[in-house]
């Protein structure tokens, strides 16, 4: 009996210190992996940002180091350090030992420090601090030098002051994050090459430096160096991505108003940038605010949703655009040709989470849509040939969009609805058990086979559906060639996972694992030519229309013996030229009789269980490409358009299969 627990007062327990951050890292971070490590660098980068933002500092350095330790410098006016009168302790301690101490609090105001920051709730110097193995700080301001040191989030020694007579400003953050705080530290080089990319977009001017350290020393040979500005911002950025490729030029929109989230609430200031144009080659989406990239959107997605759809619908109502059989455009149809970067800024925000990835401004989102609405207005007003480029690309997306639904509809409705497959599948013979951990299905070439299989089989897990004639190819073949196919839709009908039809969205498809019948999938062909093609005639259907079946490990290739040796009552079985090989030389002298094994539809029942159908004795080949691609590159030499590639492998290989040439 387990035992009782007591829920007494003394039962309550507080977090304090550093604990509230090295206990509990995801809650401040998100995460205590590599993810929340990942963040703890944005927040020390952000402070450096904004007051390079403020107009101090025209460039910041990132330093990484092999030891897992890193370091940003800035050079702007130094974080305070000395003793704050107002709040009766020193600042070092506020910053780098205090939760919620900053001075971004009233950057609202006209006495705030700063107007537009990253960091609003004054936890990020703080919480990365409690969450380091060590950190070192290196402050110059005002004509002085400081150092502070910390361990395990509590100061290892006393503030030094000291007097400079440089003219250097800026503050200097080397820290190592603690792997007892987070489960991974190591941070890949794409991470901090990525962040400062997107912090250079939209800091225009701003650049960015990255030392990557790749040996020891400190000369300037033991780093490599990465920077990162854009002088126009998020214009060069999205011309950078898409421009040579867009059907409109790059347009750039940026107002600047205020307003209020609730009427009860003050007035805050909102700047808006946004760089557009249509490319139906290239598709990029991204919104940042306050330089913090918004992963997940929020308000400026919702806002560029809704007036996009609302003004361009407007337009194609007004010009007639639409046809009578029409349906009313999505974003989806926009969002296939739109190329959007939004980079905005506020005196006031309301992030998701501390994560800062997602935005929920309601004023934001309000003023966002009025202003898209409006740009987008004067836009094609000013530029009538582009707008009707735009929105005929967006209706083509529409009508292609709703063909492929109706398409997906009809397939799902073919080929993954509940049916009596014995009735419905020609010459299916399923098996008794519903467990789908038991069950098999043996695709088997022809009658003969199948009467064989059906008679050796075991019927109470053992299910066989005959393939008639040649299947079709259906690697370069297109989807309505293919699913006219009897053969292939009863295939697919059997199998009832239904088919991972090509499409651009995720959704548009009606392939599902969970509904596939079957543990395993088996192809039983005759060792011969013939069973080759039609084996690998069937294996590219699957590879074509439902590539997760070979990911999973779920089809099977039932190895048929090529040879029967028989020795007086014994038989044995070779299934290659060297297994054959050693069971003569096991015979000796002894006579025997020796013959090809005769195809699937020739060999009685109890020959077909024991070499085929029994999985005590059977031989089965898991198809598992480790190489997507290599698989492809495979299926086309042998059934697609590469005549090169195949004449090479016959001249090569093709004496491999000569001796299974029946030239009678």
């Amino acid at each position: 009996m387990a035992k009782k627990s007591t829920n007494s007062n003394e039962t309550i327990q507080q977090l304090k210190g550093a604990d509230r951050v090295r206990l509990r890292p995801a809650v401040i971070f998100g995460s205590d992996g590599i993810e929340g490590c990942q963040h703890s660098v944005f927040e020390i980068l952000s402070n450096s940002i904004d007051e390079a933002r403020e107009g101090y500092g025209d460039h910041i350095v990132l330093t990484r180091f092999l030891d897992k330790s890193l370091e940003v410098q800035d050079f702007g006016r130094g974080i305070p350090m000395d003793y704050n009168e107002n709040e009766k302790e020193y600042n070092w301690k506020l910053l780098f030992c205090e939760m919620y101490a900053g001075g971004k609090y009233d950057n609202n105001s006209s006495a705030g420090l700063y107007e537009f920051s990253l960091g609003l709730n004054g936890l990020g110097l703080c919480a990365t601090q409690y969450a380091s193995e060590w950190m070192e700080a290196e402050v110059f301001k005002d004509g002085f030098q400081y150092n502070i040191k910390f361990k395990k989030g509590k100061p290892s020694g006393k503030l030094k002051k000291e007097e400079f007579s440089g003219r250097k400003t800026g503050t200097r953050i080397a820290w190592k994050p603690d792997l007892e705080v987070f489960t991974d530290i190591d941070i890949p080089l794409e991470y901090f090459q990525d962040i400062l990319r997107r912090q250079a977009i939209v800091n225009n001017g701003l650049k960015f430096i990255l030392r990557n350290q790749i040996k020891e020393g400190t000369t300037p040979s033991c780093f490599e160096t990465y920077e990162y500005v854009y002088e126009n911002g998020i214009t060069d950025y999205l011309k950078e991505n898409v421009e040579e490729q867009a059907f409109t030029g790059v347009q750039f929109w940026n107002t600047e108003t205020s307003g209020r989230d609730r009427a009860d609430q003050e007035d805050y200031k909102v700047v808006i940038n946004a760089a557009v144009c249509f490319s139906n080659k290239v598709q990029m989406k991204e919104y940042y605010h306050n330089s913090s990239w918004l992963e997940h959107g929020g308000a400026p997605d919702k806002a560029v949703r809704s007036a996009f759809v609302s003004q361009i619908d407007a337009y194609l109502k007004q010009n007639n655009k639409y046809n009578k059989s029409d349906k009313k455009i999505s974003f989806q149809d926009i969002e296939d040709c739109l190329d959007i970067v939004i980079s905005s800024f506020s005196t006031k925000t309301s992030y998701e989470n501390q994560t800062k990835k997602a935005i929920t401004n309601k004023f934001i989102q309000e003023a966002m849509t009025d202003f898209f609405k409006q740009s987008l207005e004067v836009y094609f007003i000013e530029n009538k040939m582009e707008a009707d480029k735009i929105t005929d690309q967006v209706l083509v997306n529409m009508r292609s969009r709703v063909r492929a639904e109706t398409t997906r509809q009809n397939l799902k409705k073919t080929l993954t609805g509940n049916m009596d497959m014995s009735n419905r599948v020609q010459k299916f013979v399923d098996c008794r058990t519903k467990d789908v951990e038991r069950r098999e299905v043996f695709i088997v070439e022809g009658d003969s086979a199948l009467g064989a299989c059906k008679q050796a089989r075991d019927s109470e897990f053992q299910a066989v559906i005959p393939v008639r004639g040649k299947i079709l190819n259906c690697l370069k073949a297109d989807y309505n060639r293919i699913f006219k196919s009897d053969i292939i839709t009863d295939l697919i009908k059997v199998l009832g996972c239904g088919v991972e039809v090509a499409v651009k969205k995720k959704d548009m498809t009606s392939f599902d694992l969970d509904n596939l019948r079957w543990n395993k999938v088996i192809i039983c062909t005759d060792a011969d030519v013939d069973g080759y093609q039609i084996r690998t005639l069937i294996l590219t259907m699957i590879y074509r229309l439902m590539p997760t079946l070979i990911s999973e490990g779920k089809v099977f290739i039932a190895e048929s013996p090529l040879y029967e040796i028989r020795h007086k009552d014994e038989v044995w079985f070779a299934y290659t030229e060297k297994e054959k090989t050693e069971v003569l030389e096991e015979l000796g002298d002894k006579k025997y009789t020796i013959q090809r094994s005769k195809g699937l539809g020739e060999n009685d029942a109890d020959m077909m269980w024991l070499t085929t159908m029994n999985p005590k004795t059977r031989r089965l080949i898991q198809i598992r490409p480790t190489d997507a691609e290599a698989t492809a590159a495979q299926f086309d030499m042998l059934l697609g358009d590469n005549l090169a590639g195949r004449k090479e492998h016959i001249a090569t290989d093709g004496h491999l299969f000569l001796d299974m040439t029946d030239l009678s």
